[in-house]
């Protein structure tokens, strides 16, 4: 096959923007391959890794649909010195899925551990320690960006270390391999590929819903590896029983093993969470912006690994020191739109529910000192959280003027300077209104 060849091909198996993006820079290198080792070059890292992780078996089917044969597929950086032996050797020695590429920083080590995500850790980690015995399938759920797929991948990475084969993929990438297998028909290699591993990882199950023939598959798929006692480790959004459109003996099936939730963080797993996002990636933090950081943006580890690459970069580019005023502006525009969310009585009511005190009572002229003090942490939350006027708070909580307000706030302020008890009870309230923990 010459390269006009193989790009005719794969054009017609790829999108459009990955195709032009990427693959179409691909070059066959026919002389040094032959049917056992596909050799292509790309002009760098970024590109062949990004096409390896994506296309390797598409790549490996063009040659399937081609003439039969079915290569290894190796993808060199132009001009790299490297004999077929050498490769040959490389592929022995790392002798892992082809399709398995995973985030090398997603370990167990790397994780931060907190009441909200202890149980779904403990069990990734007896699975790592223990694939096909403890827990199959485990089956890990909660909302985007609190980990999921950081523990999936450190099952796999643990798992590799100890020399094992594992498949990590979406289920939409599972979806894509099963109906180009069924368009070439090449069922085989797709089921040697899913029912050969000794650990399966699937990220986004939920996204399985209604797919009536993907689902058929994944149902024989699974029973294979179960039988065999291959470890399957699933994430989603929702437990088995609330995905809807999914057949009910895949549902059972989900829950055989350990379903395991992660949850919102407190705001202490937060800080620790930042700390050490931080940390590896070198930067350096007070702690008033770390408490800043915590308190002011969702439970999205994703964002918050997005905040602070944002700070470190406008740090190195301007050339300045990281200071909370920097931090402050860099923050504004997603504060704004946290408040535009935040209302009164959202406030008010997580207020009277974690101090134990009805919402009338702090809107009432009581003046006893529990009262009094759940109302000042009502108004300076309110000040600090929504774009509401001294005025509009005053109406709201039923004093006079805003001159009261302004007095709350300045003694809630002269409180948080001299008081770590009450600094810590606003910080946790502050997070639990940002997250609408109520």
């Amino acid at each position: 096959m010459t390269n006009k060849e193989f790009l005719s091909i794969i054009q017609k198996e790829a999108t459009t923007v990955d195709f032009d993006r990427y693959l179409k820079q691909l070059v066959y290198k026919k002389i040094s391959s032959d049917d056992n080792i596909a050799i292509f070059e790309v002009s760098n890292k970024y590109i062949a890794s990004w096409i390896k992780s994506k296309y390797t078996d598409v790549i490996q089917n063009c040659f399937t649909i081609f003439d039969g044969t079915k290569p290894t597929i190796e993808i060199k950086i132009a001009g790299e010195k490297k004999s077929k032996k050498e490769i040959i050797k490389e592929q022995i020695e790392n002798k892992t899925a082809e399709s398995t590429i995973l985030n090398p920083s997603y370990t167990f080590d790397s994780f931060i551990v907190g009441p909200s995500n202890q149980m779904a850790y403990n069990a990734s980690l007896a699975v790592s320690n223990k694939p096909g015995v403890q827990y199959n399938p485990l089956f890990i759920y909660g909302g985007t960006g609190l980990g999921k797929t950081h523990l999936l991948q450190a099952v796999g990475n643990s798992a590799i270390e100890n020399g094992k084969t594992v498949i990590y993929v979406t289920i939409e990438q599972f979806m894509n391999d099963f109906t180009f297998s069924i368009k070439n028909k090449n069922m085989e290699h797709f089921r040697s590929k899913y029912r050969k591993c000794d650990v399966l990882l699937i990220d986004d199950i939920q996204f399985l819903s209604g797919k009536e023939q993907t689902q058929e598959e994944f149902f024989h798929t699974f029973n294979e590896l179960h039988n065999a006692k291959k470890q399957i480790v699933m994430t989603s959004d929702r437990l088995p029983s609330q995905i809807a459109g999914l057949v009910d003996r895949l549902k059972s099936r989900f829950e055989w093993g350990l379903t395991a939730d992660i949850q919102i963080p407190g705001l202490e797993t937060k800080i620790a969470i930042i700390e050490k996002k931080s940390d590896l990636n070198g930067i350096e933090l007070s702690r008033e912006i770390i408490n800043f950081i915590a308190t002011n943006l969702d439970n999205s580890i994703r964002e918050i690994e997005g905040v602070l690459i944002r700070i470190n970069a406008s740090a190195s580019l301007l050339n300045q020191d990281i200071t909370l005023e920097m931090v402050q502006g860099l923050l504004k525009d997603q504060i704004k739109e946290t408040k535009e969310n935040i209302k009164l009585p959202d406030v008010i009511n997580i207020v009277a529910s974690e101090l134990n005190i009805k919402p009338s009572d702090i809107k009432s002229k009581k003046r006893t000192a529990t009262v009094a003090n759940a109302r000042r942490v009502v108004i300076y939350l309110a000040r600090e959280l929504t774009h509401n006027s001294m005025p509009d708070i005053a109406k709201f909580v039923g004093m006079k003027d805003h001159s009261s307000i302004s007095h709350n706030i300045k003694k809630a302020n002269e409180l948080i300077e001299k008081d770590e008890n009450f600094k810590l009870i606003i910080e946790n309230l502050k997070n639990k209104i940002i997250n609408k923990e109520w």
